[in-house]
């Protein structure tokens, strides 16, 4: 027999779909199950995760915690899908993701398909929400939807809309993903309607044939695209054997309108008019290849967005104020041929920020941003080009982006608290050298190993110096790495506690560029620092030859933050993928095998497969 070729994907019947087997740590720990009642149903063992900020007694409370953001699954999706996402997300804010009842890891009860109508799962949502939601200190909310979750949220935060509880009142932000605008036409929305009358085993055999293939069907390759790696095969494999037929005949039949009146649909997901009511900040993120919620829906939003506000100046004869925030539509191109998101096994499950490594204490005491109860109006929408669909919520090619795009947005929009940055800088209220960081500091490894492309380093990482230190005083550094180290870029913003003196003195040139700590480096700021790479990389070939290195091939520069992780990292991966050819996730891996555990903030990873996933347009 014929062995298979290890690039071929895995036999599907070795495969678990089972979706309580492969739910990731993470979101077992976090998990409840749960029986909730609305005005007409109970729904038993309901599968809520939630996740509290983990320094949330340490952040601001006033004028009210930080907002709770709302993960809402699409049709015949689940919290699962919302995993990659939730790494990021974790580490910004409290988090809290509802399984459809029926789906993921809930229990399929009621049976009755008015339980499952768009305004019943509403209702669900709204109960549950207010269960985890800090009604006592007057917690906002942010929901996050994902294709039809996106139009449930729409519904969740439009005032106009009759409500069974406060929740609207409460809503500070939405952003959807792959949103969906509203109803579909009347003439389709008929037809669809029709064949429902065909019976579910039916309906059964037609997605068993469509699932032929296994990973290669055409059911999973409607929703990954062709050329798709097998890691984003699998997941959809899964997700897919995952989604029961009753519960999605359920839903897509509760989704649809129970009429039209003058051409407008009446019931079944909220709509455009929804969408155009909404007086919160809006982000729209769409994929220009998905085929299941194309970007034109996107578009259709905007377009309602803008019309409302027009009528509204209109009505009242006046326009819009020039200080008042203006809807921004941009475009976003995802390179399509990067692969991998860092999302290694061996990561911390509770997400990527290591709350007690070291971490380098804030340089200035930063100022409490303002965190409105009702932030203003505004709509944001990006789509991602390439290879970007319906998948881009988890897939390895554009999670990370996706992070990095969203949490701009919380702190742009709702409040800079949700900023990660912001959050660091505030919890890092000690001296650099307190009893505390010191101990830290001195349990750092002093240098790391040699990074670059094999046999011809570029980089080797430190922490930063000490003169008061026996072990890595910049005298000792020098004897002990004087003959590979030959140039010291010093990124930490404040002046030194050593002597670059006694580096100089010793043939170790130094050089400070002084960043921030917590914040990732800015595009231009990236760009200075590979300029210095490249003109002090081009000086040690001189010095090569004028003072005789012995090794010259084996001569680095030395860069150093504070520990030499985050921000060092950083630099160091983008001159990588800039300069040495490394693919993204080759060069964080290269950095986090030089320099073990690697970049440990979140938002800097985030922010790297921005810059290297996406290429920004007009925004």
């Amino acid at each position: 027999m014929a062995k298979a070729s290890p690039d071929s994907p895995p036999p599907e019947q070795s495969l678990s779909t089972d979706p309580h087997e492969t739910d990731p740590a993470l979101l077992q720990q976090h998990s409840h199950f749960k029986t909730y009642r609305t005005s007409r149903f109970e729904y038993p063992e309901i599968r809520v995760f939630f996740r509290q900020h983990v320094k949330a007694d340490q952040l601001p409370k006033k004028p009210a915690p930080l907002p709770l953001l709302v993960c809402i699954p699409g049709l015949g999706g689940s919290v699962a899908q919302f995993y990659p996402l939730l790494r990021s997300l974790i580490d910004l804010a409290p988090c809290l993701a509802i399984d459809w009842p029926g789906g993921g890891r809930s229990k399929f009860a009621p049976r009755q398909w008015e339980a499952y109508t768009s305004e019943a799962l509403m209702e669900l949502l709204e109960v549950i929400i207010e269960d985890y939601r800090d009604k006592e200190h007057d917690q906002g909310v942010v929901l996050i939807g994902h294709s039809m979750g996106t139009a449930l949220s729409a519904g969740l935060a439009d005032k106009k809309l009759p409500h069974r509880t406060s929740l609207a009142e409460h809503v500070v932000g939405l952003v959807a993903i792959c949103p969906v605008s509203g109803p579909m036409e009347e003439a389709k929305a008929k037809l669809v309607r029709k064949l429902f009358w065909i019976p579910g085993w039916v309906f059964a055999l037609w997605r068993a044939w469509d699932s032929r293939g296994g990973l290669n069907s055409t059911s999973v390759s409607r929703f990954v695209g062709e050329g798709a790696p097998t890691e984003l095969r699998l997941m959809q494999y899964r997700y897919n054997k995952q989604s029961r037929t009753p519960v999605w005949r359920r839903m897509a039949y509760g989704a649809l309108p129970t009429g039209y009146r003058d051409g407008k649909p009446v019931g079944g997901i909220p709509g455009l008019d929804s969408w155009a009511s909404l007086d919160i900040p809006v982000y729209l993120i769409g994929g220009e290849k998905d085929n299941v919620t194309p970007p034109k829906e996107v578009d259709k939003i905007v377009a309602a967005f803008h019309a409302a506000d027009k009528a509204a100046a209109a009505s009242t004869g006046t326009e819009q104020a020039q200080d008042e925030p203006e809807s921004v539509n941009g475009s976003t191109q995802l390179e399509a041929d990067t692969n991998g998101n860092g999302l290694k096994a061996d990561l911390a499950e509770d997400g990527d920020s290591d709350a007690n490594g070291p971490s380098t204490p804030v340089e200035d005491s930063p100022e409490l941003p303002p965190q409105p109860q009702h932030p203003a109006r505004a709509i944001r929408s990006i789509i991602l080009t390439g290879s970007a669909n319906h998948t881009l919520l988890y897939s390895p090619r554009t999670v990370r982006a996706l992070a990095g795009l969203v949490s701009d947005f919380l702190a742009e929009h709702i409040t800079q608290r949700l900023s990660l940055a912001w959050q660091l800088q505030h919890l890092s209220r000690e001296g650099k050298w307190d009893v505390k960081n010191l101990i830290k500091w001195q349990s750092v490894k002093p240098v790391s190993e040699p990074i670059g492309p094999a046999g011809k380093p570029v980089f080797r990482v430190i922490k930063t110096l000490r003169e008061a230190d026996d072990v890595h005083c910049p005298a000792a550094f020098a004897d002990a790495w004087g003959h590979v180290i030959k140039d010291v870029v010093d990124i930490s913003k404040d002046q030194p506690v050593y002597d670059p003196r006694g580096l100089e003195r010793r043939g170790i040139h130094y050089h400070k560029f002084p960043t921030v700590s917590k914040v990732p480096p800015d595009g231009e700021t990236v760009d200075q620092f590979i300029r210095l790479i490249d003109s002090l990389r081009e000086t040690q070939r001189e010095r090569a030859v004028a003072e005789a290195w012995p090794d010259p091939e084996q001569c680095v520069v030395g860069v150093h933050c504070h520990y030499g992780y985050n921000r060092s990292g950083y630099f160091v991966v983008c001159y990588l993928v800039e300069r040495c050819g490394f693919a993204l996730p080759d060069a964080i891996e290269a950095f986090k095998t030089a320099r073990p555990n690697g970049i440990r903030h979140s938002h800097f990873l985030d922010k790297l497969y921005m810059r290297y996933n996406l290429e920004q347009g007009a925004c």
